[in-house]
């Protein structure tokens, strides 16, 4: 697994998982203009099988999205892989916030965000 990380050794790579093809997009281009390497995921099911397969440092993921839910995502991340922070965002209520906050998200935004306040997070996170 080392040499897998060697190409990109000090580019941290992220993992957004979101159902919104043009917010999807947007976060995809973004993050990878600011240097992170980026794999995405247009549905919670993509996202899981992502999770279980591919190495990265961060998830950012939507909460409500059909198949499984970013909440879902959250919380078998943690399970599994307590020590990979995760970031969810939600445009709805707020017992899916507090849900989110439970599963131990590391961090829950509410739609709408700016792109500063999540790079901040990120960086935060990231200790970068």
């Amino acid at each position: 697994m080392e040499g897998f990380r060697k190409k990109s050794e000090d580019k941290k790579t992220l993992l957004i998982v979101e159902d919104d093809e043009n917010v999807l997009s947007m976060m995809k281009e973004y993050f990878e203009y600011l240097g992170y390497n980026v794999i995405i995921a247009a549905n919670g099911m993509d996202g899981l099988k992502i999770i279980k397969s591919e190495s990265y440092d961060l998830l950012i993921t939507d909460i409500v999205m059909r198949y499984i839910s970013g909440v879902g995502l959250i919380s078998f991340l943690k399970e599994k892989y307590p020590d990979i922070p995760a970031i969810a965002v939600t445009g709805y209520g707020k017992n899916l916030e507090k849900l989110a906050a439970e599963k131990r998200a590391d961090v829950v935004l509410r739609k709408p965000f700016t792109m500063e306040i999540l790079i901040n997070h990120v960086h935060k996170l990231l200790n970068d």
